[in-house]
């Protein structure tokens, strides 16, 4: 075979496997070349070696499947990398387990004056509650923080609480809530705002441990195959510091390969006066890939701690209705004029809605601000989608909203089973993650993982939205099998879909000539195997504007 010319020649071509990009059904056989850190060429095998030339590297894909390089709409990498470092406890199965790792921890690090860490499960507890006295007989002698998984309820022990002040007399806050004993003492674990009492007294962690933080982030999620993100929170919330500079220390100096956009923290407690300082904030804070064009706004809670904002109250143990309807973090009065003037000001918004109150909160926020505005490009998000009631499922197209589905969630496991059906009812649970139904309705959708809440592997999440069940559990019930997803849109959600909420679709999540060769190579086609096999792909190599960047080298350079 004749090699083409130096000048004609591509830099790299991946060839032997097959690919898949949005629009598509399912794989197709061909390869990609890659020019300038952009997609040359998508076309047979046989066409696209002719675009080898003497110093062209060939990827073998040996079989597997190239897509665009997964883009993750909501995440929390920089603190997730911190957690890294920290005290982890996202591998933990048991209670047990979680306290025998806190005091091995403690007893490795006896100088540090506070025991940090996060990741404990809420179903590891009897009523999700861990005690005060239990993390006391593993640490006593100083005081001890771990937010939970979720990141909305947080264990203290009793020193901790001692620091902050805490006893039966101290009230819950507006937006929170004090678990407490029978006297009214608090039993140590606390829920939303009420984290915040004792989240001011942390040694903050600073500019070098963020960045070692984003490091280590950056590395694990391109070897997820992720090469773009949405940052869910970039401010000063929770006791965490503000992170936007952190991204500009780490796209100045070139450390940030990946292409993210931050979404900057709405205080909840400040009303539109807070405006003019997030559009100085998104005016200072462009640098490389690194650009802060959105605002977060956390709407409610979470299910399991009855926080998510919810139309009808919540149910008790014995499935009467409580009094108990979940909050309303922003005003939902206030909240309509917030968005538009956001929305005015060029601002994305992204929102946290989990409760279905809250999601129609959102949803009648961004009504007003299109009665208002217009059709903007915005194109304005709404993160989890936990509870949506029917009536608002087809609301999502006809106001340009973007589903960002956390599809991990979507499978029975004892949070869901034990700590949210028994509270929502059946016919409540029957509305959570409505990914089909949103589909089928018109909805555009992207995809997330909240990490650290859960695994940032798209292809765990992908095979829950396409399985409703969790990996490598083929026995267990499907949850609510008829909101499954094909194995083509929920690759489409992870890489086209988030794609245009983060406004990078004109040059990234497809395979298509002049897109940036951002690129996962997966060992296999999961298109070839069962549904429930997907999550048994993993990823072999990634590439930032055909950079090499994570994994095998999968190359062979043509003599």
């Amino acid at each position: 075979m004749s090699q083409a010319a130096a000048s004609e020649a591509a830099d790299t071509v991946f060839v032997g496997g097959r690919t898949f990009t949005a629009g598509d059904t399912t794989s197709r056989r061909q390869g990609v070349a890659v020019r300038a850190g952009r997609i040359h060429a998508v076309d047979t095998d046989e066409r696209i070696r002719e675009l080898i030339g003497p110093a062209t590297e060939v990827v073998d894909l040996g079989g597997g499947l190239l897509v665009p390089g997964f883009q993750d709409a909501h995440v929390h990498p920089v603190m997730a990398g911190i957690d890294l470092l920290r005290c982890d406890l996202h591998h933990c199965r048991s209670a047990g387990e979680v306290l025998e790792t806190i005091g091995a921890y403690a007893s490795a690090h006896p100088d540090l004056p506070w025991i940090v860490g996060a990741g404990w499960a809420m179903a590891h507890f009897p009523g999700g509650t861990p005690t005060r006295q239990a993390l006391d007989s593993v640490v006593a002698d100083r005081p001890a923080y771990f937010p939970n998984a979720d990141g909305h309820s947080t264990w203290v022990n009793t020193t901790a609480l001692a620091r902050a002040g805490m006893t039966a007399s101290t009230p819950d806050p507006v937006d929170g809530r004090i678990e407490r004993e029978p006297d009214g003492f608090p039993a140590g674990t606390l829920h939303e705002g009420a984290d915040a009492m004792v989240a001011g007294l942390l040694p903050q962690v600073d500019a070098d441990g963020q960045l070692a933080g984003l490091r280590a982030a950056q590395d694990l999620l391109f070897s997820l195959g992720i090469t773009s993100w949405q940052d869910a929170a970039v401010g000063e919330m929770f006791g965490q510091d503000d992170l936007l500079p952190v991204y500009l220390r780490a796209a100045a100096s070139g450390e940030l390969r990946a292409r993210v956009v931050g979404s900057l923290w709405w205080d909840r407690s400040r009303s539109a006066e807070q405006i003019p300082d997030l559009v100085e904030r998104r005016g200072a804070g462009s640098y490389g890939r690194f650009r802060p064009t959105t605002i977060k706004i956390m709407q409610d809670g979470v299910v399991e701690s009855q926080t998510a904002g919810m139309l009808e109250p919540y149910l008790d143990g014995c499935g009467c209705h409580t009094e108990n309807s979940g909050l309303s973090f922003v005003d939902p009065v206030g909240l309509r004029q917030y968005v538009t003037e956001l929305d005015a000001a060029g601002f994305q918004v992204h929102f946290h809605a989990l409760g279905d109150r809250a999601v129609r909160e959102a949803l009648d926020a961004l009504a007003s601000a299109r009665a208002a505005n217009g059709p903007t490009d915005g194109r304005h998000h709404l993160a989890h989608l936990q509870v949506v009631h029917p009536d608002d499922v087809v609301r999502f197209a006809g106001l340009d909203a973007t589903a960002n589905i956390q599809a991990l969630w979507a499978a029975h496991e004892p949070q869901m089973d034990e700590l949210t059906i028994p509270f929502l009812g059946e016919q409540r649970s029957a509305w959570q993650y409505p990914f089909a139904d949103l589909a089928r309705a018109g909805a555009r959708l992207a995809a997330g993982s909240d990490w650290s809440v859960s695994s940032a592997d798209p292809l765990d999440g992908i095979h829950v939205a396409v399985n409703r069940r969790n990996p490598g559990e083929e026995g267990q019930e499907a949850f609510y099998q008829n909101n499954s997803l094909t194995l083509a849109a929920a690759l489409t959600a992870y890489t086209a879909g988030s794609a245009r909420v983060n406004h990078q679709d004109d040059v990234t999540g497809r395979l298509r000539p002049g897109m940036y060769a951002d690129l996962a190579v997966l060992d296999r086609d999961p298109f070839a195997g069962p549904p429930e096999a997907i999550h048994e792909a993993t990823v072999m190599a990634t590439y930032v504007e055909g950079e090499h960047v994570f994994g095998l080298d999968l190359s062979d350079r043509t003599a």
